[in-house]
């Protein structure tokens, strides 16, 4: 074969193995395949806002019984009750944000034949979930807690990468 049949063969070659892989990285998955990840995400969302809504009942329960003292016996202070309020405030608008892109990512995907248009969403709930995320590094809230957000942000994640969006840190 001579240099310019080699030439020939070669460029296209490359351009089409190229051509593939931009392909596969958009369109790798069935659609049925990434509804269901976006199915546990909503799922996983749901779980997580149920656990700290019942949480938070068991909690004012608990002070209730107790007079509002802790289990050292002393009552917390103003700016501990409001240090805790703000945590909770950040993490339920945070919880409220990631709830929300991933309603509107599932009306989104629902209403399109090419899944991969709905990236934008996906980036959406992803930035929420980092907000989640910040929010109970910075807050107290248990093994439960901390199990049901590694479940959810596993999701988030399965979902990211189907659409080549970095995940959020472990």
């Amino acid at each position: 074969m001579s240099k310019y049949n080699m030439k020939q063969f070669i460029l296209p070659a490359i351009l089409l193995a190229v051509a593939s892989a931009s392909i596969a990285v958009g369109q790798g998955m069935a659609k049925s395949q990434v509804a269901s990840l976006i199915s546990r995400v909503e799922d996983g969302t749901d779980k997580f806002r149920d656990y700290l809504e019942k949480r938070g009942e068991d909690a004012k329960d608990t002070a209730a019984k107790s007079g509002g003292q802790t289990q050292r016996g002393r009552k917390p202070t103003e700016d501990q009750k409001s240090s805790a309020r703000s945590k909770k405030d950040a993490l339920d608008s945070a919880l409220d944000d990631l709830n929300g892109s991933t309603n509107r990512l599932k009306r989104k995907f629902d209403a399109t034949d090419t899944w991969m248009s709905t990236k934008n969403e996906v980036q959406k709930v992803v930035d929420d979930g980092r907000k989640v995320n910040q929010s109970l590094t910075k807050g107290n809230y248990g093994t439960e807690a901390a199990r049901l957000w590694a479940t959810l942000r596993a999701g988030i994640n399965d979902l990211a990468r189907a659409y080549g969006i970095t995940p959020l840190p472990a």
